[in-house]
């Protein structure tokens, strides 16, 4: 785990923190995720950096082997969990496929604000939380993971993309450790 630097222009991203997502049994325990992702919120928010909830309100159309069949989902199923505090000024981006970028105006979005750096956290590690590193690599920003503020339903998926792909697409360490750089590189108004 190695977190160098924070860019002046950093966003958070936090990936389908949703009741209907945190509800499902999962590799570390969520609430140790849920807690670690609003103390990154209170931090970006302290810092008055931006912050995009993201959450998922179905899937890519595409034929898959292996598919999660939730059934009737219940109404609420979607909508972002309390603990995130939402704020007018997050901005909100409701995604149909595994990452945050495609089809939706996250890239515009974070551009129109200059942002050059992403801290990404969220639930599932494999899925959502590494496709949306993927894309934001892509896109060219720089790619921070705490990497305790995230989980997987599965162990071995959770600890592939953590020890094999998430050094390969950016930096990664713990809440503290970016919190820690957030303070000290960033002026409070």
């Amino acid at each position: 785990m190695a977190v160098t630097t924070l860019d002046p222009n950093t966003a958070l991203i936090i990936i389908d923190l949703q009741k209907g997502i945190v509800s499902l049994p999962t590799a570390q325990p969520v609430d140790l995720v849920v807690k670690h992702s609003v103390a990154l919120a209170d931090a970006f928010r302290h810092h008055r950096l931006p912050i995009v909830l993201v959450n998922v309100a179905g899937g890519a159309p595409g034929r898959a082997e292996q598919s999660r069949n939730l059934g009737e989902l219940p109404a609420d199923w979607a909508d972002l969990i309390p603990e995130l505090n939402r704020q007018p000024q997050d901005h909100a981006v409701t995604k149909h496929t595994w990452g945050a970028f495609m089809n939706t105006d996250l890239n515009a979005h974070l551009k129109k604000l200059g942002v050059t750096q992403v801290v990404i956290v969220g639930v599932a590690t494999s899925i959502g939380v590494e496709s949306t590193a993927r894309q934001a690599h892509e896109h060219g920003y720089h790619v921070t993971l705490a990497v305790d503020a995230m989980t997987d339903m599965n162990a071995d998926a959770h600890h592939n993309s953590i020890a094999r792909i998430f050094p390969r697409l950016g930096e990664t360490g713990t809440t503290q450790e970016i919190i820690d750089l957030l303070d000290s590189s960033h002026r409070s108004a």
